[in-house]
């Protein structure tokens, strides 16, 4: 039986199929080729910031005096010298470390130098970085930079803190690298963050509040960018807009809630926050540490009726509508009880700490806060007492403010432990803090004061 014909057909079927297979794989590489090709131009269009045109560096007569006033009083509100100086480094040139969940960044150099600071920058590029955290080179800016509240500040508050930052001496610097876990360095991944969390614009006054309050969230939103510290942030390190200043971290502190949960002992007023705000201290709750102190060293220098008005506003945040007066019920105290949950805290503060806290220490008799007053010791973290008693206490205001030696190269990890859980015991009814000895060692890593 001849079947030569038969082969042949098959050979041409399956010449076919194989020829159809080829062109069906061509087409599917061909349409992926496309596919990622569009997916690349897509991320293209939504990360690409385009550069703005350098500028020659403005002539610093050509700000107004009044400009650079405002621009200066502007610059302390936002506590800008703390992060952009670092400690052996020219005011504003940068280079500061900043430790993040997410690794160590550095601030930039915010002088007039045209090759390392934005001495180059148009008043245009300015406006873009604080409002949108783009650099004028079209790069996308950490949200170190508090830009989610800057985007709230006006144009002419922003070209004021520009026309100060162009009249500062210019400093050229070497930038440290930023150390960011992988693959967080690769900044376009920045806008999709943008996109997530940076919303709202210029800030709108409210037309049922006074002209002071409305002064004070325009500043404490904007400027003051109060809530990149005092606002707890998602795992993206977002703000959680639900929890707006129900307490937070910076730098290894706890920022403790400035609104209704406030852990006070006493009550604050606008007055004894104001107080707070322009000296670092008050007599009814307490001095400033972390990286409070720096700030309140900037407020004391800022107008004082833009203090009080952000004192106004904080108020408001914690269910203060009026300037009501300090409560003066008994303070809690158990120092027996907790000399004996804490015997070896007890003896260790009676000999390191009971020469300035203890009842008719010299201090105590100067107007300092009493410990049972103290903010730290109410709340719920206790990374704020053990930070305090490891790294001390700097004044911000100099040799007239508070000051508490630190306690680091005395103590061990364990005997720290054993203060702060005595101070808990002996002047709050609150529960015990667990886990002092890991909090301790954290603390100490971490390092105190800014």
């Amino acid at each position: 039986m001849d079947t030569s014909g038969n082969i042949f057909s098959e050979k041409v079927r399956r010449s076919l199929v194989e020829r159809l297979r080829y062109l069906n794989y061509k087409r599917v590489l061909v349409y992926g080729l496309v596919g990622a090709g569009l997916c690349a131009l897509l991320v293209l269009a939504l990360t690409y910031r385009h550069p703005i045109v350098v500028v020659a560096r403005p002539e610093q007569a050509s700000f107004s005096p009044e400009a650079v006033e405002k621009g200066a009083a502007l610059a302390r509100i936002g506590d800008c010298s703390t992060c952009h100086t670092a400690d052996d480094g020219g005011p504003f040139a940068g280079g500061r470390p900043l430790a993040t969940p997410f690794g160590t960044l550095f601030s930039t150099n915010i002088t007039p130098d045209e090759g390392t600071g934005i001495g180059s920058w148009s008043p245009a590029a300015f406006r873009r970085a604080m409002r949108s955290g783009v650099s004028r080179d079209g790069k996308h800016l950490y949200p170190a930079l508090p830009y989610e509240h800057f985007i709230h500040a006006t144009d002419a508050d922003l070209d004021a803190l520009y026309a100060f930052f162009m009249t500062r001496r210019a400093i050229a610097t070497t930038q440290p690298v930023n150390r960011l876990y992988p693959p967080l360095g690769f900044r376009p991944l920045l806008a999709g963050w943008k996109m997530l969390f940076l919303h709202g614009g210029i800030w709108q006054p409210r037309n049922d509040r006074s002209a002071e309050w409305n002064r004070g969230a325009y500043l404490v939103e904007g400027f003051g960018h109060c809530g990149a510290c005092h606002t707890p942030r998602n795992i993206a390190g977002g703000e959680i807009a639900a929890h707006a200043y129900a307490g937070g971290w910076a730098e290894g502190w706890y920022a403790p809630p400035i609104n209704g949960q406030n852990p006070a002992a006493r009550d604050w007023t606008i007055d004894s926050l104001y107080t707070y705000l322009r000296t670092g201290i008050d007599m009814n709750h307490a001095a400033a540490a972390g990286p409070m102190g720096p700030v309140t060293y900037n407020l004391a220098r800022a107008p004082a009726s833009d203090v009080h008005a952000i004192a106004v506003y904080v108020a408001s945040l914690m269910g203060k509508t009026q300037n009501a007066e300090v409560g003066t019920a008994p303070l809690t105290e158990h120092p027996n009880d907790a000399a004996q949950d804490h015997p070896i805290g007890a003896t260790l503060f009676a000999g390191a700490c009971s020469g300035c806290h203890g009842p008719g220490a010299p201090m105590m008799t100067q107007g300092r806060p009493l410990l049972s007053l103290g903010s730290a010791v109410q709340e719920a973290e206790p990374r704020d007492v053990v930070q305090i008693i490891l790294h001390g206490l700097k004044s911000p205001m100099g040799g007239s403010g508070p000051y508490m030696p630190a306690f680091a190269d005395s103590f061990t990890d364990s005997q720290i432990a054993e203060i702060a859980g005595y101070l808990r015991s002996r002047y709050t009814d609150h529960p015990a803090w667990p886990k002092l000895n890991e909090a301790a060692a954290q603390a100490r890593e971490e390092g105190g004061q800014p």
